[in-house]
């Protein structure tokens, strides 16, 4: 979305197509220059290291996994670029022997995962918990027994929320519209709902991961790796998403050019979640979504 920054804007290599584990130490893992660089000072040579001391251009993207050995750092935009194009980093001990790397944020139970497990596997059970996220939001229950048939009637909603809000808020509001080859040429209200989409998205995914729950399994989107995640972002999507990028957007409307729209867009965001709580909401409205999905009963009970 930020062409020329970072280097996000370059599409993902498959894993098929990559080369398996790099292996660094003693350097500094940095962004520079739209990509990854590793530096080693003289003071970070050892007898068993092969890399001299110097600057490093690193080809994150045609790697699956990197491996960070002892007296190395990271900094935060290498994590952001290495988490964009789904290339690993793990922190390792001399000559691998050891994995220090924190490991993710997961709960230590799964029964919330084996029901949300069950109630997808069953098509019926399944379309019951799409059904309960759409009343959520819609503040009914639609009598349509048809997945595709309750998009659209949600998609038809939205367009109205979106109106309705924008004058509420003060904005100008000419329809959603979203350009991937040049998102900067979209106006300001639309810009700032991409950015406030992708910060509570990423709530959603702190939720998710905190319930141990599985983000691949979506009742409402399907095809991403990360359904189950813009599924519960798209609860928040009226209260939260929508009011913030246009708070944001008529900010940046009445500042002029000098703000910036994604900075804006992502604090006055951040500001809303510690607020309203959001993420703790979240967390209870995934435990309520699979509070009828019963656990099985042992044989011998």
């Amino acid at each position: 979305m930020l062409k020329g920054r970072l280097g996000l804007e370059t599409a993902r290599i498959p894993h098929a197509d990559r080369s398996g584990l790099l292996w660094l130490s003693r350097g500094a893992l940095t962004a520079r220059d739209g990509t990854l660089s590793f530096e080693r000072g003289p003071s970070g040579s050892a007898a068993n290291d092969p890399l001299e001391p110097g600057h490093y251009a690193i080809p994150f993207q045609g790697v699956s996994m990197i491996l960070l050995g002892p007296g190395s750092t990271v900094s935060h935009d290498a994590l952001r670029l290495l988490a964009r194009h789904g290339t690993a980093l793990a922190a390792v001990g001399e000559d691998g022997v050891r994995c220090y790397t924190a490991p993710p944020l997961i709960a230590d139970r799964s029964g919330l995962a084996r029901r949300q497990a069950r109630a997808w596997a069953d098509p019926n059970v399944r379309l019951h918990v799409a059904r309960r996220m759409y009343a959520w939001r819609m503040g009914e229950v639609l009598p349509h027994q048809d997945i595709a048939v309750l998009r659209g009637i949600e998609g038809a909603r939205m367009k109205e929320t979106y109106r309705l809000m924008a004058a509420q808020i003060g904005i100008e509001w000419r329809g959603r519209r979203y350009d991937r080859a040049r998102p900067g040429a979209n106006d300001a209200p639309n810009q700032a709902l991409n950015h406030a989409a992708s910060a509570v998205e990423g709530a959603a995914a702190i939720a998710v991961s905190a319930t141990a729950t599985l983000p691949q399994l979506g009742f409402i989107h399907e095809d991403s790796g990360q359904s189950f995640v813009l599924d519960v972002a798209d609860l928040f999507r009226d209260s939260v998403t929508i009011p913030v990028a246009f708070r944001a957007a008529r900010r940046v409307t009445e500042k002029g050019a000098g703000e910036n729209i994604e900075r804006v867009t992502r604090r006055e965001c951040g500001r809303t979640l510690s607020r309203e709580r959001t993420i703790p909401k979240m967390i209870e409205r995934i435990k309520a979504l699979f509070e009828e999905i019963e656990e099985p009963v042992p044989p011998d009970a």
